[in-house]
């Protein structure tokens, strides 16, 4: 009976691991998208020319958030695409003064 216990509890350890590591490829991948689309939209805006800073910021975070997504640090792809993210959001501010 204990036995059957302690297997039941390790499956469950084992679900629970794989559920909580799949949370972290989702929202790493869903970040590095969002970061995608803003440094897209600065793009457009002309970041490159009256955002310098920024958009180089920006493309440079996102590179950084791909390569620690490709080596499975999704905590630290998250924290750069955020970074990519919010230097987009600065330099179409710029852009917009």
């Amino acid at each position: 009976m204990k036995r059957r216990g302690l297997i039941w509890l390790l499956v469950g350890l084992i679900v629970l691991s794989l559920a909580l590591s799949g949370c972290g490829y989702i929202s790493a991948q869903t970040k590095i998208r969002e970061a995608e689309s803003s440094l897209a939209v600065l793009k457009n805006a002309g970041g490159m020319e009256k955002a310098t800073y920024q958009y180089c910021s920006a493309e440079s975070y996102l590179e950084i958030a791909k390569m620690e997504y490709n080596d499975n640090q999704f905590g630290w792809a998250k924290r750069f695409a955020d970074r990519s993210k919010a230097a987009s959001s600065a330099g179409l501010s710029e852009i917009r003064k």
